[in-house]
């Protein structure tokens, strides 16, 4: 049996972004899996720029990697009280692709952000993002890493004992929901 396809979106552009990180502890406490990241990094939408040359085919790749894959993983930094612009520009570029790649596909949703709460919030209006796309939302455990700059070792793996058995839940629940 082939391992199953997992797809991680990062809501931050940044190299050394936490939640990219948490994504990739995701995917290791995932077991068994052929994980790839999606690269958000698209332009600003504009229906007008739409219009006159069609979505792009980085949108259009990503659309069919999230619709080839078994699962997807989202995490989502916390700014200003929500998820980050490109990860609303990405959700919004990706709705306007040919291939519509949500409709009942399983989904785990996290957060990493160096407040206390984790990204709590972002983690909320995140959720209701998904809603008109229909997947299958994992509702727990819930997954906030805060003070997240901290949290992962030199190998980049969770230091937060509480955090990896939760974590580890919530991918083994994600596989199951496979």
């Amino acid at each position: 049996m082939t391992a199953p396809k997992l797809v991680g979106i990062s809501g931050s552009l940044r190299s050394e972004a936490t939640n990219t990180k948490l994504l990739q502890e995701a995917a290791r406490l995932f077991g068994d899996c052929d994980y790839s990241l999606i690269d958000i990094n698209f332009p600003l939408y504009n229906g007008d720029d739409e219009a006159a040359s069609g979505v792009p085919a980085a949108v259009q790749a990503a659309a069919v990697q999230i619709a080839q894959a078994d699962a997807v993983i989202i995490s989502t930094p916390e700014y200003n009280k929500g998820p980050s612009g490109a990860l609303k520009n990405a959700l919004d570029w990706i709705s306007r692709a040919e291939v519509k790649p949500w409709n009942d596909k399983p989904l785990a949703v996290m957060s990493a952000a160096a407040g206390r709460a984790g990204g709590e919030r972002a983690q909320m209006i995140l959720r209701g993002f998904m809603v008109p796309f229909r997947p299958r939302i994992l509702q727990g455990p819930e997954i906030h890493l805060a003070g997240s700059g901290e949290a992962f070792d030199e190998n980049g793996h969770l230091k937060g004992e509480i955090y990896v058995k939760e974590l580890t839940q919530l991918m083994q629940s994600l596989r199951a929901m496979i």
